[in-house]
């Protein structure tokens, strides 16, 4: 699933519509602004479900979502390149995904949203695809495209 979400976020990416870049409201994210904070959750995330096998309950460290919008330059990135790297983040992060056993799904982290809680590696890759999904009607209202 994250694999194909991708690939809608990529497709998007490839329009030439002026409000790719364009926020709606100042403290709302531009299109890809979304794309850009979704390819970092996939990275994040990732990490999360590898540090998760490595130790007993690690605690995922927060990863900044705000803050990485004006630290990484978001907004100065090209489309085709983010598009290319959230393709390969989402195969990075089904990868981890679909090397878990019964017992894997079950490991657990101290997750940091909404608040400090235990969550299972089965939770994290829910919210991460609904997370993917979210994001991604956003672009599609900013464009003004119709979702797949």
């Amino acid at each position: 699933m994250a694999r194909e979400h991708a690939v809608e976020y990529a497709d998007l990416l490839l329009t030439d519509s002026p409000k790719l870049r364009q926020r709606p409201e100042p403290e709302v994210w531009s299109p890809l602004e979304y794309a850009c904070h979704m390819r970092d959750v996939l990275l994040a995330q990732r990490e999360r479900v590898l540090a998760a096998r490595r130790a007993t309950t690690p605690e995922a460290i927060p990863m900044g979502r705000d803050e990485r919008v004006e630290h990484d330059g978001y907004a100065e990135q090209r489309p085709s390149d983010v598009g290319r790297q959230l393709r390969d983040a989402a195969l990075l992060f089904a990868n981890v995904l679909e090397r878990l056993d019964a017992a894997d799904w079950e490991r657990t982290l101290l997750f940091p949203f909404p608040e400090r809680q235990e969550r299972t590696l089965r939770w994290l890759a829910v919210h991460t695809l609904h997370e993917l999904r979210h994001h991604l009607l956003d672009m599609h209202r900013q464009l003004d495209t119709s979702p797949v």
